[in-house]
């Protein structure tokens, strides 16, 4: 007798008061642990050919998994140029401990990457309250940790700065997508600088696997290695994909990803 693999269940969280009140869509799938938790990159989405294949694997090997959309992306309400990092780890936060129960491994997509990191320190500093979720460790796919500073403020030429300054908001060509340009506010920028995590070491206690395409235009290899090195040297492994994008979502890039989640437990 085979019993029916129950689907990813629909879902949400408020989070946030007064007006800027948000309501964050989840899809949260039962299963055994450790649980998978995905966070999503920068105007990207849950319903992304990554986050659908580890669902899907999830699925098939009996595994929960949680999913969401930060405020401003994909199903969830909010308008994209309020995000900050501070306001999506807030709701990265508060899915964690609504929907996660038992150790999860936290899976980071470029910006994702970064949320990755921050909501694990968080995660290390709630473990003394005896919190019902626990970190396992931590899966970096093109991992973009404080990339509003080193990846975008520093490159930006002086006209672009000057707009951002003067105006609040510079609006971003973009091969992604729709193709349309996007909002880079002041206000992006800024708070970013308050969650900046390359300027010391990083201690989360738990193994990391990191994946980065060689030819990635977006986040390079370098960046990378800065992390690797912030780091302790123990159970963490950086896999250089040579010929990989910073999409990283062909088969075989997929089935690396699978690899190091599996390989976490």
């Amino acid at each position: 007798m085979t019993h029916a693999i129950p689907e990813a269940v629909p879902g949400s969280i408020d989070v946030g008061e007064g007006r800027s009140a948000r309501r964050i869509a989840v899809r949260s799938r039962p299963g055994q642990g450790p649980g998978l938790l995905w966070l999503g990159g920068f105007k990207s989405d849950m319903q992304g050919s990554k986050a659908l294949a580890l669902d899907g694997w999830a699925r098939d090997h009996g595994r929960a998994m949680v999913r969401f959309d930060y405020s401003g992306h994909g199903e969830s309400g909010g308008d994209f140029a309020d995000g900050t990092i501070g306001r999506w780890l807030q709701e990265s936060v508060a899915v964690f401990e609504r929907f996660c129960a038992g150790p999860q491994v936290l899976i980071g997509s470029s910006m994702g990457g970064w949320m990755a990191l921050l909501l694990a320190r968080e995660i290390k500093k709630r473990q003394e309250k005896q919190a019902k979720a626990s970190l396992a460790g931590l899966v970096l796919i093109a991992p973009a940790p404080d990339f509003t500073e080193e990846l975008m403020w520093k490159n930006f030429s002086s006209a672009v700065k000057q707009e951002i300054e003067t105006k609040g908001v510079w609006m971003r060509p973009s091969d992604y997508g729709d193709g349309s340009p996007y909002p880079i506010t002041r206000n992006l920028i800024e708070e970013g600088r308050n969650h900046l995590v390359l300027g010391s070491a990083i201690d989360l206690g738990c193994p990391v696997r990191i994946l980065q395409g060689a030819q990635d235009p977006d986040v390079p290899w370098q960046h990378a290695f800065a992390l690797t090195h912030r780091l302790p040297a123990d159970d963490v492994v950086l896999t250089m994909i040579q010929d990989g994008d910073h999409r990283l979502s062909r088969p075989q890039d997929i089935a690396r990803i699978l690899a190091a989640v599996a390989e976490i437990g």
